[in-house]
């Protein structure tokens, strides 16, 4: 008989709540990692495999169980949950996707030629920044360039 494994989802229910029961931040896990905030925090709710020592030095500063520890380590599945895309935050992005994608397009063609922002080689980070008319958030994406060969 074989035991069942626990999924990338069920282990990231786990983090969340290992971050609820012991206070922690995702900044506090990422600054015991040394990997950045934003690859942390989307790595240990699924998208990224987690390397083997970051997911056993993960699951001994959350208190999380081996199988947890096993599952942050899977290849995962990417791409769009559709509970996720409903989500009030997660649908700005895709709103201010739809907006100003096409300019955006617009402007790393001029700046850059004809190719795409590796979204592979990438960057992104995210900084609040205080505003007298409410704090801003700032999302930074900082991708490679990869131009077309023909």
């Amino acid at each position: 008989m074989s035991e069942r494994l626990t999924t990338k989802r069920e282990a990231a229910d786990a983090v969340r709540a290992a971050l609820r029961r012991t206070g922690l931040r995702w900044a506090d896990v990422a600054a015991h990692l040394g990997t950045p905030p934003v690859w942390t925090t989307a790595a240990l709710l699924g998208q990224h495999p987690v390397p083997a020592e970051h997911a056993r030095r993960a699951g001994q500063l959350l208190g999380l169980g081996e199988d947890v520890v096993e599952a942050l380590q899977l290849q995962p599945h990417r791409g769009p949950d559709p509970a996720v895309a409903s989500d009030p935050t997660v649908y700005r992005f895709h709103e201010a996707l739809s907006v100003y994608g096409p300019a955006l397009k617009e402007l790393i063609h001029e700046e850059f030629g004809d190719g795409i922002m590796s979204a592979i080689n990438f960057r992104v980070d995210v900084a609040r920044r205080p505003d007298p008319d409410g704090d801003r958030v700032v999302v930074t994406f900082d991708g490679k360039f990869l131009d077309y060969r023909w």
